[in-house]
């Protein structure tokens, strides 16, 4: 799945390489991470690559933390039972609250299920995206950075 949105990214003008850096990162399991790595390795600026998986990845995170704010409040709860991760992610939540869920959740969950699911236990909206918007950023300069690096010393730069 990553060689081909590296592909799709690789195939828009390269002045517009950005924008589909963007797009991918918009992509749950994509994310900031890999998608600043994509753009890295597309051989976008790796600012500029950062930059724009951050925008795609926060973008699609506030859709669905706004969604699932609005369907928690207009819709009443459904018993069912919970899937595992979901489980795992209410443990988590109880145990390290909405600043470490959000900053550790994306090695659970991509940030967009991650911020709904806490939406979803009853968080503020505004706590949640406070902290995505914290772990998407560090998530996705660590990984950009650790990409330009990376290209660094296979190019022998």
């Amino acid at each position: 799945m990553i060689e081909s949105l590296q592909e799709f990214a690789s195939s828009f003008p390269a002045a517009l390489q950005w924008l589909a850096v963007l797009l991918v990162s918009a992509v749950p399991f994509v994310e900031s991470y890999f998608g600043s790595v994509i753009g890295v390795v597309i051989g976008l600026n790796p600012v500029i690559a950062i930059a724009a998986a951050v925008v795609g990845n926060v973008a699609s995170m506030l859709l669905l933390v706004n969604g699932a704010h609005f369907v928690r409040g207009k819709v009443a709860k459904e018993k069912k039972a919970p899937s595992e991760k979901y489980k795992k992610l209410r443990v988590a939540f109880d145990k390290y609250g909405v600043a470490g869920v959000s900053l550790l959740g994306q090695t659970i969950l991509p940030s967009q299920i991650t911020s709904a699911a806490l939406v979803s236990f009853g968080a503020a909206k505004e706590k949640v995206i406070f902290w995505q918007v914290i772990s998407i950023i560090l998530w996705g300069t660590a990984f950009g950075t650790l990409a330009y690096f990376g290209m660094d010393i296979m190019l022998g730069r």
